[in-house]
């Protein structure tokens, strides 16, 4: 039986994670990042990195992509006036209906599709309110990637991912350099999910893939931000930082959009249909391994 061969278009934090996995399980791997300083880096770890912009075509498509089994999608809907565009498919999609073989392809999404549902419990059925220009874009790349794997026959999977963290992305790794904040909105209940996790989840989808399928991935402990940067400096010995009212935060207008959606995730199907059990159900256990392993101090 051939090798498996992941290509990841967007060799980023999160794509990395499922790579390590795949490394240790002997497939070959191929993606795109953004410099040619990157490429290096990535090319000493044994992955066959090319640089891509997303601007344009993927320079000698159809050779870089040949023997691809698997397919992940980690790249964000690209700006412009098309909120319905996603760059991978924009610019390579020919070759990439093309590849023989293809037994996966995953999009990494958000749940900023959801848009505001007043708190609501929202599945994988839920309604898409998204307003923000980012999860309205987010809406039409999942659409895009589901219409492709109809088109073409390919199982694709869609990934509504809550909050990213882990090794130096992680609460601890705000308090350490100082730059953590408590927004005052104890009314504002966000799930989160360790890198780790995701890697445990795609895994899980590789193992079984379903087409057409969404799943939502969040812990099981939605919580305030400001809870988790206590609990963060509560494990580090130190004074957390003042609660900041909200209207005096100053946030970016993104930071705002993130306030503005409230709902609650249910991530019943992520466990019933890919088996999947969390390695960091909350973020007291989350940040409690990344203090445990020494990598909370990274950048």
């Amino acid at each position: 039986m051939a090798t498996p061969r992941l290509f990841c278009f967007g060799l980023g934090y999160s794509a990395l994670a499922l790579v390590e996995d795949r490394l240790a399980a002997g497939w070959r791997i191929a993606g795109t990042c953004r410099t040619p300083e990157k490429a290096a880096l990535l090319a000493e770890r044994g992955i066959d990195a090319v640089v891509w912009t997303g601007e344009g075509p993927l320079d000698d498509g159809a050779a870089r992509l040949a023997g691809t089994t698997h397919l992940l999608i980690s790249v964000a809907p690209g700006p412009g006036p098309d909120e319905a565009a996603d760059p991978v498919l924009d610019h390579n999609r020919d070759i990439l209906a093309a590849i023989g073989g293809l037994q996966w392809v995953g999009y990494l999404s958000a749940t900023s599709v959801y848009g505001d549902h007043g708190g609501a419990v929202v599945d994988e059925t839920a309604a898409l309110l998204a307003t923000s220009t980012h999860g309205r874009r987010r809406i039409g790349a999942e659409q895009a990637w589901l219409d492709f794997g109809r088109e073409t026959g390919v199982p694709v999977q869609v990934f509504r991912l809550s909050g990213i963290y882990g090794p130096g992305r992680s609460a601890i790794d705000q308090v350490r350099r100082g730059t953590a904040r408590r927004v005052d909105r104890p009314d504002r209940l966000f799930s989160r999910i360790h890198v780790a996790d995701i890697a445990r989840v795609l895994a899980a989808s590789i193992a079984r893939p379903e087409a057409a399928a969404i799943y939502n991935v969040g812990d099981d402990r939605p919580a305030p931000s400001a809870d988790v940067v206590a609990h963060a400096c509560r494990l580090l010995g130190v004074e957390p930082p003042p609660l900041i009212p909200f209207e005096e935060a100053g946030l970016s207008p993104m930071a705002r959009d993130f306030y503005a959606d409230h709902k609650i995730l249910d991530t019943t199907r992520l466990k019933r249909d890919l088996g999947v059990t969390l390695a960091y159900p909350d973020y007291e256990s989350g940040l409690a391994a990344i203090l445990a392993a020494g990598d909370g101090a990274g950048s």
